[in-house]
C-alpha cells in the first residue's frame, strides 16, 4: 500500500496545505511535523512561484513572502528530505508546472524519489497535457493527481477514469480561499467518479470550519484545507506551530463526526 492509500486507510483524512518556506524553510520543517502530529493525515506542499493563479490572496501572499526570502525549489526538497528524517507521513507537492519545466522533468521527479515526495497537483496542467509528465512521474513512483472541478461535468468520467493516487475535487469555482458556504452539487460530482474510479476522493477550495469538515467527511473520503492554514501562519509567523495543532486537531475531529 502506497504511503497517500495509508492516509486513507482510517476514515476520513485530513489534509492539509502550507507554502515552503513561509515565513522560514527551517519553520516549514517545524509546522509540517506539528500538522502531522494534531491530525494531518497527508500534507500538501506548496512550492512558491510568482505567478500562482489559481490561488486566493491569502496564499499568493504567502508565495511573495517565501520568494522574498529566495526560497527554491531546492529548498523545499531539503525541507522533504528533513521532514523524512522523522516521518513517513504522505507529501504532496502543490505546484504550477513551469518551476518543473525549468527544473527539468526528469531531474524534478528522480528527486521526488529520491526525497520521498507521494505525488504531485499542478492547477494549471490540463487533463489534456498530463502526458507531458505522467510517464516521467510513473516511472519515479510519483502520483499525478487529478483536479476535477464543478465545470468539468462533461469530462469527470475521463479524468476519474485514468488517475491515480487520489482524486481532488474542487468544491467551488474561482480562486482558493475561506468561504462561508459550499453551493456545489458534491453529491452529483463525487457519484460520477464513484461509478468508474475506486480512487480516495478529497474535496478541497473553501473548506474553513469544523462544520463544513464535518459536513465534507459525509460524502467524501478526505478533506482538504490550505487558505486558512496559511492565514494562521501568516498571522502568527515564527510562532504559529500552537495554533495550528489546536485549528488541525479540530478540523481533524470534525472529519470523524
Amino acid at each position: 500500500m502506497s504511503r497517500i492509500a495509508n492516509a486513507f486507510a482510517d476514515g476520513t483524512a485530513f489534509i492539509g496545505f502550507l507554502t515552503a518556506g513561509d515565513p522560514t524553510v527551517e519553520k516549514t520543517v517545524e509546522y509540517i511535523l506539528a500538522m502531522e502530529e494534531a491530525g494531518c493525515d497527508l500534507i500538501e506542499i506548496g512550492i512558491p512561484f510568482s505567478d500562482p493563479m489559481a490561488e486566493g490572496v491569502v496564499i499568493q501572499d504567502a508565495n511573495v513572502r517565501a520568494l522574498k526570502h529566495d526560497t527554491t525549489t531546492d529548498d523545499v526538497f531539503e525541507i522533504v528530505k528533513e521532514v523524512r528524517q522523522k516521518t513517513d507521513i504522505p507529501l504532496v507537492f502543490l505546484t504550477y508546472i513551469n518551476p518543473v519545466f525549468f527544473y527539468g522533468y526528469e531531474e524534478f521527479f528522480k528527486k521526488c524519489r529520491e526525497y520521498g515526495v507521494d505525488g504531485i497537483i499542478s492547477p494549471d496542467l490540463p487533463y489534456e497535457e498530463k502526458g507531458e509528465i505522467a510517464d516521467i512521474a510513473a516511472e519515479n513512483d510519483v502520483d499525478v493527481i487529478s483536479l476535477i472541478a464543478p465545470t468539468s461535468k462533461q469530462r469527470i468520467q475521463k479524468i476519474a477514469s485514468e488517475a491515480t493516487g487520489f482524486i481532488y475535487v474542487v468544491s467551488s469555482l474561482g480562486v482558493t480561499g475561506m468561504r462561508s458556504e459550499i453551493k456545489t452539487d458534491l453529491d452529483a460530482i463525487i457519484s460520477d467518479i464513484r461509478d468508474v474510479c475506486d480512487l480516495p476522493v478529497a474535496v478541497g477550495f473553501g473548506i474553513n470550519t469544523p462544520e463544513q469538515a464535518s459536513e465534507i467527511s459525509k460524502i467524501a473520503d478526505g478533506v482538504i484545507v490550505g487558505s486558512a492554514i496559511v492565514k494562521i501562519i501568516e498571522e502568527y509567523g515564527e510562532n504559529a506551530a500552537g495554533a495550528l495543532k489546536g485549528y488541525v486537531s479540530d478540523m481533524k475531529n470534525a472529519c470523524g463526526e
